[in-house]
């Protein structure tokens, strides 16, 4: 039950700018991952929520109890990211040209979008609730990984909003029709669209090769043996050892690397690229453990042959089934600084 906060919204309202921030202190972390979601990109969802608490700041006047304050701001919040979307200019459409020229030819286009960003572990921990509500399709763990997460920036923007607000954190929909401005027919018809497309991705995302069926797998992360996968696949990145490493993949494996529009499916695919870019002769690698998007991920460090150091060269997030790993997801450096990983490791013996 949301605490009374009666006296904090009389105190902001008169211009007590400490209220407000204890009045939204405690929705800031769940608001971000909701920007997050529907728009893909951690930077862009950053910019969503200080645009929010700037627009809740400025109308706290006509804030009238009809709802609860975590359901106005997250009518605000999604508004926010809607208008974003619409204006689209931050969002590259072009993907940049890869720096690596001999690159083999991909199976593909990938479906993840040039935009598209990890989100840190580290602030999801930092979350007041991550419960649903009662009305929620999805756990809080799928509805956070990185297939959902692509599945979602394939959808049109209301759809996108819609199934958020429904199916993550379980309004209902005659809430959600309050919030995006919309009728229920509108809401239910948009949810219906949605559903069939993310669930068709997140089931072929999970295929591990031996047929899935129709089901989508439970996803139960942080486990001990997805601990030993990933310290496997650590130690034939750091040992170049091609062949174990191709050992702990699927057989239709998927490899994409956002900003780039490709992808490389399937262990024949995946081995031609390993071998052109990450194995090629005389390089070295160091890995350093993080998490994202609830799933295990390495920063990859490539050592400088003119210097006694390892530079980041990559952000590798794992999606894994089992013992084995079904998606590897690479991030260019820009983004390592976020999971508070240096840009730089001391040669070791």
């Amino acid at each position: 039950m949301e605490m009374d906060t009666t006296d904090l919204i009389a105190r902001a309202r008169a211009g007590d700018h400490n209220a407000f921030r204890d009045l939204v202190q405690g929705h800031s972390h769940e608001l971000q991952v909701h920007c997050y979601r529907i728009l893909g990109s951690l930077q862009d969802a950053e910019d969503a929520l200080q645009e929010t608490l700037v627009s809740a700041w400025r109308n706290l006047g006509g804030f009238g109890r009809q709802s609860s304050l975590r359901t106005w701001l997250y009518k605000i919040a999604t508004n926010r990211c809607l208008s974003m979307l619409r204006a689209d200019s931050r969002r590259p459409r072009i993907a940049p040209p890869l720096p690596e020229a001999t690159l083999p030819e991909p199976s593909g286009a990938g479906d993840a979008p040039p935009w598209l960003e990890p989100y840190p572990d580290v602030l999801l921990d930092r979350l007041v609730d991550q419960r649903p509500g009662p009305e929620a399709r999805y756990e809080t763990a799928e509805a956070i990984s990185m297939a959902f997460i692509v599945a979602l920036q394939l959808l049109p923007p209301r759809q996108r909003a819609a199934l958020v607000l429904r199916d993550v954190l379980g309004y209902h929909a005659a809430e959600v029709a309050q919030m995006l401005d919309a009728t229920q027919e509108s809401v239910q018809s948009a949810l219906k669209r949605a559903r069939v497309a993310v669930d068709n991705h997140l089931t072929d995302s999970s295929s591990t090769g031996a047929g899935t069926g129709n089901r989508r797998p439970a996803r139960q992360p942080d486990t001990a043996a997805e601990h030993r996968l990933v310290a496997r696949l650590a130690d034939a990145l750091e040992r170049a050892d091609l062949d174990t490493m191709i050992e702990l993949l699927v057989s239709d494996v998927r490899l994409s690397m956002p900003p780039a529009l490709l992808e490389y499916r399937g262990i024949e695919s995946a081995q031609r690229f390993f071998a052109a870019a990450t194995f090629r002769p005389g390089r070295t690698y160091r890995v350093v453990p993080t998490r994202a998007n609830g799933q295990p991920a390495l920063g990859l460090y490539l050592a400088d042959p003119h210097a006694s150091v390892y530079r980041a060269y990559a952000l590798l997030v794992i999606t894994t089934a089992g013992d084995r790993i079904t998606a590897i997801t690479g991030f260019t450096t820009n983004v390592m600084t976020r999971f508070g990983l240096p840009r730089t490791l001391a040669e070791t013996d």
